[in-house]
């Protein structure tokens, strides 16, 4: 089903979370402090953790800290399981990018029922990222992770450069004008304008290459994306 780490230091509750999460089919590994709880995730590639905020080295926020800052971590789920009675690390803990959290003492039954809802909504959202991913070639643009890559390569692109690249690959063979263009594009305190236009399809086609073919200009009107080739 999934592969978890459960990242807790008593030996009771790491039986406990175990056993049940194997009972359920899930594939568990098990870390008794922080620091190995990050070998681990070095080591091999996971789908969820359940985090203790106690540990005996680093502090469970620290480890919630590092994983988000990590790209390879960043998206794994995470569950905090604390026994600390202070909502305060709740609240700091969800605000560095956990996902959810149990209280000690906890029921089983309710920390398997949160694991299952968060694998399931990773699924969808894995899904629907795949959905709104766009590929053409070895070009790849992909609004979940914000990302365009050329060729394997990641290309830095600014957020507008990125908003234009994606509407236009959007709807490929539309040809837009450059105010259909800021309608769709434009955001609160955007400063983007009509003359700027051509500047950021300009740089974006230098940035693509060699995609940049993709972008075409139509005269007396603006830019479209090329309609796929069919053979």
């Amino acid at each position: 089903m999934a592969r978890i780490l459960v990242i807790e230091d008593e030996p009771d509750i790491q039986t406990l979370l175990r056993f049940n999460l194997e009972k359920e089919g899930h594939q568990v590994v098990v870390a008794g402090n922080g620091e190995t709880g990050l070998h681990e995730l070095r080591r091999q590639a996971f789908d969820l953790v359940l985090l203790d905020l106690m540990l005996p080295d680093r502090d469970g926020l620290e480890i919630c800290k590092v994983m988000r800052s990590k790209e390879t971590l960043s998206a794994i789920p995470i569950i905090m399981v604390t026994a600390k009675g202070d909502e305060s690390d709740v609240v700091i803990g969800l605000g560095l990018g956990a996902d959810d959290y149990v209280t000690k003492p906890f029921r089983i039954k309710e920390v398997l029922a949160r694991v299952k809802a968060r694998l399931l909504r990773t699924r969808e959202a894995a899904v629907e990222a795949e959905r709104k991913r766009i590929e053409i070639e070895g070009l790849i643009i992909d609004p979940v992770r914000h990302r365009v890559v050329v060729d394997r390569e990641v290309v830095p692109v600014t957020l507008t450069e990125f908003k234009l690249l994606y509407f236009l690959a959007s709807h490929p063979g539309v040809a837009y004008g450059r105010y259909d263009m800021l309608d769709n594009i434009s955001g609160d305190g955007d400063a983007v304008t009509d003359r700027t236009i051509d500047v950021h399809i300009r740089n974006l086609r230098h940035k693509i290459r060699p995609y940049d073919r993709l972008i075409e200009t139509v005269r007396g009107v603006g830019y479209r994306f090329a309609e796929p080739t069919h053979t």
